[in-house]
């Protein structure tokens, strides 16, 4: 069976003066969820958007024809829990944090849960895997950072594809649907490779809002995961 892809633009690289306007045109344009990079300035450097910007974008993630368009919220940010209610309250549809952010993992992923969103888990490049020996029957989503978080633009770390094959047995032994997805330097050259190595699901930011024109680069990113 044919994964189905999902490709979600982070709007860390969107113009924040217009972000609005930024939301319907990428969705117009393909886009399949929205990705918001959420840093506290603490866990990562960078200090970002809360869950303000998240209610006040909400109505505008739909398509032309008003169905809900995801939005996949990553909490970069240390402790874990508040901010995450405070998403998911504020309209999140997937949120998922780093397990060496939270005192209590399994508490954090039923906490997310517990307000209507869904859950998942986030590793940085050098993070072990060994936390989802424990957890993760209860994900819906599991993060593989191909960059060190904190800025976008950085170039992607091939190493990860290893990382993406182990995720991708882990899920398929488990036999559970959980959404793999991959962030940091996807581009249209590289997310055949990526795909091929198990991912289902990816994050693109100065990609897609770098290019004058949205639809193009994710017409392209599609032919390439159809070829």
């Amino acid at each position: 069976m044919n994964p189905t892809y999902r490709i979600a633009p982070s709007i860390l690289s969107a113009d924040f003066a217009r972000l609005g306007d930024e939301v319907r045109t990428v969705i117009a344009s393909g886009a399949d969820w929205i990705h918001f990079d959420v840093m506290d300035n603490h866990y990562v450097p960078n200090l970002t958007f809360g869950p303000m910007i998240c209610q006040a974008l909400k109505p505008h993630a739909a398509t032309p024809d008003g169905k809900p368009v995801p939005i996949d919220v990553h909490l970069m940010v240390q402790p874990v829990d508040e901010l995450a209610t405070a998403f998911a309250k504020a309209g999140a549809d997937y949120i998922s944090f780093h397990p060496d952010a939270s005192n209590h993992v399994h508490r954090s992923i039923q906490n997310i849960k517990s307000h209507g969103a869904k859950a998942g888990l986030t590793f940085n490049p050098a993070m072990p895997l060994d936390v989802l020996d424990w957890v993760i029957e209860d994900l819906d989503l599991i993060l593989l950072m191909s960059v060190n978080p904190g800025f976008g633009g950085q170039s992607f770390i091939d190493s990860t594809l290893r990382k993406i094959e182990a995720v991708r047995k882990r899920i398929d032994a488990c036999g559970k649907d959980i959404r793999l997805e991959v962030d940091g330097g996807i581009k249209e050259t590289n997310i055949r490779a990526v795909a091929n190595a198990g991912a289902d699901t990816f994050v693109a930011g100065s990609a897609i809002f770098g290019k004058p024109d949205y639809k193009a680069v994710i017409d392209q990113m599609r032919a390439n995961l159809a070829a």
